[in-house]
């Protein structure tokens, strides 16, 4: 959760600024006092405030001087100057010079909260989407790609070392291996990562609804089609597509998805009119493309496009050095979804999943783990949770 919005009151008068501190207070705000100009300088010289209140006018250093120091200090920290009658020209340089806005005297205190609610609402989207990244980082991050395995280390190399590129990037490897999570690494580490990641599954639509899908259309393209529409391309721009599946794409699609490989332009169904794309393109598939490629089901230059670089996924059962590392993994990110009191393992259920050849892959461990969290009622899992199959 994002952290309070941190504010500094600064004024001559220690009782007045007491009074907005603990009216501020009262809201959720953090609140600091300083009592006089020199106190608020060392305050922004000893911390870091998203809001500023500030006299304009003390006896030490003045409420211009407040906003030069806040804003050297952070230049996203917003000011609120407060001032008598006689000084609003002083009020309207501060303006000029950064400040968020000026307050009048006598101050109404209704008046200072929506000041200071106003600055803070950019304030406080700016913290949501650190925070949002923080979590996309702990899930989808390199830390979100679990392994210590030779097999594995080995992969989390590679994704270090091609993802601050843009290249293409062909993923294999069998179902539930964990494509998709190791495609959304690649985006999150990526200069890409504050825009869109989109996926869309290619085996999952008939051609049509795939081209759909991928390119959009316009209205009067089919039957259905009320009204235009943007596809995959066009919401991914900037960022990236994950297309999962592609070994199971259309011949008809595969051509026009090299040609926007080639053009770096898509055309909506229905339409003549191209539009430019900037998207990286990450692909998945668990069926071996050269085969296909030589018995006519997918295009050869496609494929040489598309892997610009592979990363092969290893099996669970290949990779069976990290199932102990999965298991703690999944138990301690269950337990925090659904909110348990999970604290571990026995041994010997650890020893009964080690055991298991896990034909599913990570995904079939994932599911069996969440199961055992969800339903158990005591803070160690045992052999008797788990699935009859196992």
């Amino acid at each position: 959760m994002p952290r309070a919005i941190h504010v500094l009151v600064v004024d001559n008068d220690i009782v007045h600024a007491r009074t907005m501190g603990e009216g501020l207070e009262r809201l959720g705000y953090d609140v600091v006092v300083a009592g006089g100009g020199n106190e608020g300088a060392e305050r922004l010289a000893a911390d870091s405030f998203d809001v500023v209140v500030t006299d304009l006018m003390m006896n030490d250093i003045g409420g211009l001087e407040i906003l030069k120091l806040a804003k050297e200090a952070a230049a996203e920290t917003e000011v609120i100057v407060v001032t008598g009658h006689g000084s609003v020209p002083s009020a309207v340089e501060a303006m000029q010079q950064g400040a968020f806005t000026y307050l009048q005297k006598p101050l109404d205190l209704g008046h200072l909260r929506a000041a200071v609610e106003k600055a803070s609402a950019g304030i406080r989207l700016r913290l949501q989407n650190l925070e949002l990244n923080r979590r996309l980082d702990e899930r989808f991050g390199f830390e979100g790609v679990v392994g210590s395995s030779p097999q594995m280390l080995a992969v989390i190399e590679r994704l270090k070392r091609i993802a601050p590129t843009d290249a293409t990037v062909l993923i294999q490897g069998a179902t539930g291996t964990g494509k998709e999570l190791v495609a959304q690494a690649i985006h999150q580490n990526s200069p890409r990562k504050k825009k869109p990641f989109v996926a869309l599954n290619c085996a999952a639509l008939s051609e049509n609804i795939l081209e759909s899908e991928l390119f959009g259309h316009i209205r009067g393209a089919f039957t259905d089609a009320s009204s235009d529409r943007v596809g995959k391309f066009e919401y991914a721009d900037g960022g990236t597509l994950f297309l999962d599946e592609v070994g199971d794409m259309p011949m008809a699609t595969q051509i026009k998805l090299l040609r926007v490989l080639e053009s770096g332009e898509i055309t909506r169904v229905g339409s003549n009119q191209p539009v430019r794309v900037n998207v990286r393109i990450l692909s998945a598939t668990n069926r071996d493309l050269e085969e296909a490629i030589e018995n006519g089901s997918f295009r050869s230059d496609l494929y040489h496009r598309l892997k610009v670089v592979t990363i092969l996924i290893p099996s669970l059962a290949e990779r069976a050095a990290d199932i102990p590392l999965l298991i703690e993994h999944f138990v301690k990110q269950f337990t925090k979804r659904h909110h348990k009191n999970v604290k571990g393992m026995t041994r010997a259920a650890r020893m009964k999943l080690a055991a298991y050849a896990w034909p599913g892959n990570v995904r079939q461990l994932r599911n069996v783990i969440e199961s055992m969290v969800v339903v158990d009622c005591d803070e160690t899992l045992d052999v008797d949770d788990l699935p009859l199959e196992l």
